[in-house]
């Protein structure tokens, strides 16, 4: 009888099961079969003549953005030239490139590679390459200069109103994960890593063994603006540190295959090393994963700000005639089983403003200690005044710290390890970038310029008023928020312009002699007492 129950209950599941399924792809059909339809209607009857892959492409877009920003659409030209920027080449010229206000400038310059032996300078402007006027950003003539290794190109540059012409040989070179390493003055070991790429963690490893060498009393690995990458490089970098067999990061989802658990498979370089991470506010995804790990495994001592929170995990899926989409999958799970996602994507309120996940939930280390999955990595010794906006993300996002630096007066400035800012410098920064104008990302903002926006073309003059009024709000907000990171900014600003005056060797004689997020775990590495002091 209790067999034939089962079996029962096994039989009516399994057709519940079907049932939706069934359901599903009816549902599934029927959507495609209108869609297809009304693209159809579009493309045969609309009074103008219409752009297919353009109407895709926003269509698709329009639909994803309901989801999360990661889950995204590439168009084959979108693929191709992905491809070419994670080839390993920058830009071939040997620097580095960027848009601002719709001229082409040049913001860095590698030593010895054809910029830099040709004259080409941070803060130069292309305004053509091979004749090609490049002062759009939309018109990707910037792809003249990726691929084509040994090939010949011509680039205009404009300076102090004149141009001249500079023919550059195109090559190819790998950029490094880890610009540097180096052993500081008092025996401790310092590998800044930029990104999680193919080769990421043989770069550490390789940095790691010349300080054990050179016998390190400890290591500083810098995770600050790491935006993340390959989910493997990040297992691999955690397995330099720790035993084999140790879990280092879960994923978890709603489909049985993207549940999957990530363990340290190799004899580890050194597990007794003392270790302090680095991390700030754009420390992502796989910079969080080592972070946390290693945090959960009481193997180093997390230093810096509240890190990003992307704990979405996504999976590249092809699409026909070389198109393709990223989808997110699943969640990241550190070992102690904090989530590290911090915005809620799915459950958006009524006017489409995304909420944070409900956290502080309690989880333990290995060893016991009380950490929270508090949307990101929450380090260990927090340094600095933590904001609600995050204001240097908005500056950086609008070139302000590069644009400032490059403006910066050079008269009787001597570039070195001693460089500082004069007094009054920081106010002509503030001063700078209201002017320039820059938002915060809220929706407050997007919101208001909306409404004045709509109350200007529909003739509401009596609105002029409350604009004032409001922006005079948000300027206030800003303004508390650039006064409460002064010693941020100030530091950041000094870096940018050491950065862009000298090369990369000197600029880390500046920055390691002067940041503060490195002083900070310097003299943790030489307390030991107080170093071990954040494991009990």
């Amino acid at each position: 009888m209790k067999k034939s129950f089962i079996v029962a209950i096994f039989i009516f599941s399994s057709l519940l099961f079907l049932s939706s399924l069934k359901y599903d792809l009816f549902e599934i059909s029927k959507q495609l079969e209108i869609f297809n339809t009304v693209f159809k209607n579009i493309n045969t009857n609309y009074v103008e003549k219409t752009k297919p892959s353009k109407l895709i492409k926003k269509g698709v877009s329009k639909m994803l953005s309901e989801l999360d920003p990661y889950t995204t659409y590439s168009s084959s030209e979108d693929v191709e030239r992905a491809k070419l920027l994670s080839s390993g080449s920058r830009y071939n010229i040997g620097a580095d490139l960027s848009y601002i206000k719709n001229r082409l400038i040049v913001t860095d310059v590698f030593k010895g590679l054809a910029a830099d032996v040709a004259g080409v300078k941070p803060g130069d402007v292309i305004s053509k390459i091979n004749g090609v006027a490049a002062n759009d950003s939309e018109s990707g003539t910037e792809n003249l200069l990726l691929g084509g290794v040994d090939s010949e190109i011509i680039l205009t540059i404009k300076k102090d109103g004149q141009e001249k012409n500079l023919s550059l040989k195109k090559t190819s070179f790998k950029i490094k994960s880890v610009p540097a390493f180096r052993l500081l003055d008092n025996g401790v070991g310092y590998i800044p890593l930029t990104r999680f790429s193919k080769g990421s963690a043989k770069e550490v490893e390789s940095a790691l063994r010349f300080l054990l060498i050179d016998e390190a009393k400890g290591v500083i690995l810098d995770l600050r603006n790491n935006p993340g990458g390959l989910l493997n490089e990040a297992v691999d970098i955690v397995n330099l540190f720790i035993e084999k067999g140790q879990v280092v990061v879960s994923t978890r989802s709603n489909i049985e295959n993207y549940n999957l658990l990530y363990t340290t498979k190799k004899k580890p370089l050194s597990v007794e090393i003392p270790l302090v991470v680095l991390v700030n506010g754009n420390s992502a995804s796989a910079s969080e994963i080592v972070a946390g790990a290693l945090q959960d495994l009481d193997r180093a001592v997390v230093v810096g700000k509240q890190s990003f929170g992307k704990g979405l995990v996504q999976r590249v899926l092809p699409l026909p005639y070389g198109a393709q989409m990223k989808i997110t999958v699943s969640r990241y799970y550190t070992p102690s089983g904090r989530c590290i996602q911090s915005l809620n994507y799915v459950n958006k309120n009524k006017t489409g403003v995304v909420n944070s996940y409900e956290k502080n939930n309690i989880f333990y280390t290995k060893g016991g200690r009380k950490v929270f999955d508090n949307g990101g990595i929450t380090p260990d010794l927090s340094i600095g005044n933590k904001s609600k906006f995050n204001l240097i993300r908005a500056l950086k996002k609008k070139k302000l710290f590069f644009q400032f630096a490059n403006n910066y007066t050079k008269n009787g400035v001597v570039y070195d390890d001693s460089f500082y800012l004069k007094k009054g410098d920081f106010s002509k920064f503030k001063v700078f970038c209201f002017k320039e104008g820059f938002d915060l990302g809220l929706k407050t903002e997007e919101f208001l310029l909306n409404v004045f926006s709509s109350a200007e073309q529909e003739g509401l003059r009596g609105f002029g008023a409350e604009k004032e009024n409001l922006n005079s709000l948000l300027k206030k907000e800003k303004t508390a928020a650039f006064d409460m990171l002064k010693n941020d900014i100030i530091e950041l600003l000094e870096e940018e312009i050491i950065r862009i005056n000298l090369y990369k060797d000197d600029y880390y004689s500046f920055f390691l002699k002067n940041n503060s997020f490195v002083k900070k775990a310097n003299y943790l590495l030489n307390s030991e007492e107080v170093y071990y002091s954040y494991f009990k």
